[in-house]
């Protein structure tokens, strides 16, 4: 299924704005940021792009008239382009063409799905094209894999196998795969090498051992897999996307693809990723700001622990269900703080990768130090400081009291995605215990204040942006409607935002986490030109809707990039 291809304002009427009538626009300018639509039906585009992008150029409550006015009368109700503040584009485009192994319960499942995938690509898992796939979780498996589950398998016997676990924090691989690395493998400094029951899967650092034995697809086949993820995306309404993490030669990729590739559909926010992860590397990382604001680099991303469901993330205290550990730093506090340092002297915003909560203790710290470096002279106001820099802690996924209180004294940005709630609640209270659950993890509603910016971490979560404020203003799964077990209506519901915040979340606040609030999320003169049509006012919606909320319309520069219309037509 493809959506039709851009159609650019400037190919109606040949006039020098174009003028677009719906059943009702809610512009999201509202000081108080209620969700009821406003009188406005109608808004102007400019037609031609200029160095600035195409923008609304007015909003009108009825249809303008004139000889020289060009009026196009469409269905449907208007709300500003969704953003997704923290995905992955590429990942998400490869994971389009590999093996979803997404809501395997039981080994057989997982591998049926391999070889049902070999059968349609026959070609893959060779010695220079491995089979990929991602989204197994061994807490549903109820077993930890192993090569040899692989191996066993006489349809998967001999191929070379990399799967991602659900976070893309951990790998497991075939027997080919391990028979290339050395005799002796010892351990990683920030990773782990599970040896128990069998070998088979590293986490964290310790991936990067098998990684760096992958022939990476060449530039034609990410720009496929690019390609596919915008579609994707411009398909549940998404217009811009945060891009967490992109290594300097895929970013110049990116920017080759902005400037002439028709594929771009999707704004893109990215931070640089050193190849070497947590390290300082300026001068191969570009600087981009693109006028038209199709991409822009001009963050970094840093990482100081790993995930929760694998046991990586780094604790205070040591996990409940495995006493013997508290997680990885990925990169100790001394050195976390250089290089958030380094960064944010050379000018770019800092946004460090935190689950646990000594992770996000230490993200913390190393902003509050990077503030104080690049306002040397203003120590007692560093939330001015840092309104504009605006550094970033992506997940802020568990964090105590008193690190709550810092973030929330200097103005510190979370970054937060709340399926990742829903997804987790079925197990964090067996890694954390009531009481870190209580009062210190997966924060929403005690932490609104801060402006946090929504996502959902694609593909380690469906891009969806409705399943993200589904999952905000219920505490339910967006698969199924419901909360773990006890907590059937609605996991710790007292941090759960309004739709409001929600809607915000994924609109204006991703625009400041970004230095772009005047342009995205909003319906004005000068922001733009971005909007998604929905069947009926958002707010009229029951929220059970939101789950499986499919968009009539996407546009992006003023010009359609998915037509759910048009799709259908194509599948008779």
């Amino acid at each position: 299924m493809h959506p039709r291809s851009h159609t650019d304002v400037s190919s109606h009427f040949g006039a020098d704005e174009t003028t677009y009538c719906y059943d009702g626009v809610f512009t999201n300018t509202s000081p108080s940021g209620g969700l009821p639509y406003d009188e406005i039906k109608c808004f102007s585009v400019s037609a031609s792009s200029s160095e600035k992008g195409v923008v609304f150029t007015k909003l009108h409550a009825s249809p303008p008239s004139g000889d020289n006015v060009g009026v196009i009368y469409r269905k449907g109700y208007v709300i500003p382009g969704l953003w997704d503040g923290h995905g992955h584009l590429l990942q998400y485009g490869e994971f389009l063409h590999s093996t979803d192994l997404f809501g395997c319960t039981e080994r057989s499942c997982i591998l049926d799905r391999l070889a049902e995938y070999l059968a349609r690509n026959p070609e893959a898992g060779t010695r220079s094209n491995w089979l990929r796939g991602v989204g197994w979780d061994q807490n549903v498996l109820g077993e930890t894999p192993t090569a040899a589950i692989l191996e066993g398998d006489e349809r998967l016997k001999g191929r070379y196998i990399m799967l991602d676990r659900v976070d893309v924090h951990c790998t497991w691989v075939s027997q080919g795969i391990l028979d290339l690395l050395p005799g002796e493998v010892e351990d990683v400094p920030g990773g782990e090498i599970v040896r128990q029951p069998g070998m088979g899967v590293f986490c964290d650092n310790a991936m990067d051992l098998v990684i760096r034995l992958w022939e990476k697809p060449g530039t034609e086949r990410k720009k496929e897999f690019v390609r596919s993820a915008m579609r994707e995306l411009n398909r549940v309404g998404i217009v811009g996307m945060h891009d967490a993490g992109v290594v300097p030669r895929d970013l110049r990729m990116f920017e080759e693809m902005a400037g002439e590739d028709e594929g771009w559909k999707v704004r893109v926010y990215a931070m640089v990723e050193c190849e070497e992860r947590n390290t300082f590397c300026p001068g191969k990382a570009p600087w981009v700001e693109r006028r038209d604001g199709m991409l822009v680099v001009r963050s970094v991303k840093l990482f100081a622990d790993g995930a929760l469901g694998s046991w990586g993330s780094a604790l205070i205290d040591p996990y409940t269900d495995r006493p013997s550990t508290s997680g990885s730093l990925l990169i100790n506090a001394t050195a976390l703080t250089s290089v958030a340092k380094s960064w944010a002297l050379q000018g770019y915003q800092v946004n460090i990768h935190a689950i646990g909560d000594l992770a996000n203790r230490h993200a913390i710290s190393a902003i509050i130090s990077a503030l104080s470096a690049v306002c040397p002279d203003s120590p007692e106001s560093l939330a001015e400081c840092q309104s504009r820099h605006r550094f970033r802690v992506e997940h802020s996924q568990i964090i105590s009291p008193p690190d709550q209180l810092l973030m929330h004294k200097h103005g510190i940005l979370p970054s937060i995605q709340p399926t990742h709630a829903t997804s987790d609640s079925s197990y964090a209270e067996l890694r954390l215990g009531p009481k870190r659950i209580a009062s210190s993890a997966y924060r929403m509603k005690s932490i609104v204040g801060l402006n946090p910016v929504l996502g959902s971490d694609f593909p380690v979560e469906p891009p969806s942006p409705f399943e993200g404020i589904y999952a905000a203003v219920t505490r339910r799964s967006p698969k199924t409607g419901k909360g773990p077990e006890g907590w059937e209506e609605g996991w710790h519901t007292e941090e759960a935002l309004s739709l409001e915040e929600a809607v915000r979340g994924f609109t204006v606040a991703v625009g400041n986490g970004s230095f772009m609030e005047d342009k995205v999320g909003v319906i004005r003169e000068g922001a733009w030109a971005d909007w998604v049509v929905l069947d009926q006012e958002l707010g009229g919606y029951d929220v059970e809707q939101l789950r499986t909320m499919e968009v009539m319309e996407t546009w992006v520069g003023g010009r359609i990039v998915y037509e759910r219309i048009a799709e259908e037509k194509e599948d008779l």
